[in-house]
């Protein structure tokens, strides 16, 4: 039976599953949809990342917090956004992608306006900073909503390609936040005062206003409230007694948990690391731009050499890639090490979200091929454990800063983190190779 949704102009039954119906109206109304909602979710990931370039700032305009402090603020954000994730992922079956979207657009309006305000005054407490960071982590949580209403506008046929698309120009707002924040700063945009020397801090959060408000009020009259099956309570239960949705939350940990949480703590971290660096700094926003191209790429890959082979071949980047970070420290002229270091971890990391995000649902559909469970409970149970995974991946955006800061904090240095994140890597190596990758892995994808 189809079911009921209301357009802009009539109701009308919708039902993508119908070749006729997607041909002569169902597609338009998809792409419109996924159109509306891919601007929103870039402003919701720019935001969300917010921090991670502007407490660079902080101590030029004479905010006194300590290293640690200002990697937690850097942290904060992915820690409410990825626990967030969890709840927004039912929210578009509850409210209306349409509803939902605008409304979770416009709540963007509160962590930028407050950060405009706070950052004007030195004598601001840092606990209100920790009140506004946690804030910021609304649009990491807009992903999960956003994602599932792709899937409710388009066909399982094409699902993967419009979730891919969807999801690398969200992840373009780290890119945008990273290149734009250190140029409108330094211009006196709005005539307000200025802060330390030539900032003008207040304009990381006022140049977002007005895109909030249009992507909020564009979301609320050009999106539809279309019918979602969605994940009920039971399908969400049951994947905490699965392994396999553990395994892969693991892997899409150290795959989308490294690309947020190197963009968290990659400004800060290299600021403190190779101050000598001074305006090459900006171009940090480089990495991640390039992992969020690379992550339809990995996807790609993934459909013609299997996803764990792709994987495990990521995740040996990602090993490389802290290998000649930990190389680059503390070496004289060991900056473009460093850097180029960086850059390597972001595109394996981008591939990496590609890849791993084609096995998470692939596997159960395997488990059910072999005879243990139905397709359709396999789909429920796939399209649950995405969920799933994108919350716990996103605790790698608090979980990468946090070690840097408690790193440098006891030690005086990042290497004691670096070194777990090299652990890390490798054990994410051994489980993508022995649960999915060798010739007679339980579930070979």
């Amino acid at each position: 039976m189809s079911t009921v949704y209301k357009t802009l102009a009539h109701p009308l039954p919708w039902n993508p599953e119908d070749p006729d119906f997607w041909t002569g109206h169902g597609r338009a109304v998809a792409l419109r949809n996924l159109g509306l909602v891919t601007p929103a979710l870039a402003l919701s990931f720019a935001v969300w990342m917010l921090w991670s370039v502007l407490v660079v700032h902080l101590p030029a305009a004479g905010f006194r917090y300590t290293t640690n402090q200002l990697f937690w603020l850097s942290a904060l954000p992915a820690l409410c956004g990825a626990t967030l994730r969890i709840v927004y992922g039912f929210a578009v079956s509850w409210v209306g992608g349409r509803r939902w979207t605008a409304l979770s657009t416009a709540s963007l309006l509160l962590p930028a306006g407050g950060i405009a305000l706070a950052v004007q005054d030195p004598a601001t407490p840092y606990e209100w900073m920790v009140v506004l960071a946690l804030l910021c982590g609304l649009g990491g949580a807009n992903f999960a909503s956003g994602m599932a209403h792709i899937s409710a506008c388009f066909p399982a046929r094409e699902q993967g390609r419009a979730l891919g698309l969807g999801a690398g120009f969200a992840h373009l707002g780290v890119g945008l936040v990273q290149w734009a924040v250190p140029v409108v700063i330094g211009l006196d945009l709005f005539g307000l005062p200025a802060q330390g020397d030539g900032l003008w801090l207040a304009n990381a959060g006022l140049v977002w206003l007005p895109l909030i408000v249009l992507g909020s009020l564009a979301a609320w009259f050009g999106m539809d409230d279309l019918p979602s099956a969605g994940v009920g309570m039971a399908e969400q239960a049951q994947l905490f007694a699965h392994r396999h949705s553990w395994l892969m939350s693991w892997l899409y940990l150290g795959s989308f948990g490294s690309f947020i949480g190197f963009a968290a703590a990659g400004p800060l971290l290299l600021r403190s690391q190779f101050p000598e660096l001074g305006a090459a700094q900006q171009l940090v926003w480089l990495g991640p731009l390039l992992g969020a191209l690379a992550r339809p790429l990995g996807g790609w890959l993934a459909d013609g050499m299997g996803g764990a082979r792709v994987s495990l071949a990521c995740f040996g980047g990602l090993a490389l890639g802290v290998a000649g970070l930990l190389a680059g420290l503390g070496n004289e002229g060991g900056a473009p090490l460093f850097a180029a270091s960086f850059v390597l971890i972001f595109i394996a990391a981008g591939l990496a979200n590609g890849s791993t995000f084609r096995m998470v649902p692939l596997g159960f559909l395997r488990e059910a091929r072999q005879g243990r469970g139905s397709v359709p409970e396999a789909q429920a149970q796939g399209a649950a454990a995405l969920g799933l995974c994108s919350a716990v991946g996103a605790f790698g955006g608090f979980f990468i800063p946090k070690s840097f800061g408690s790193a440098i904090s006891l030690s005086g240095g990042p290497a004691a983190a670096l070194y777990c994140f090299l652990a890390f890597y490798l054990s994410c190596m051994a489980i993508c190779w022995w649960f999915y990758g060798r010739r007679d892995a339980p579930l070979f994808c």
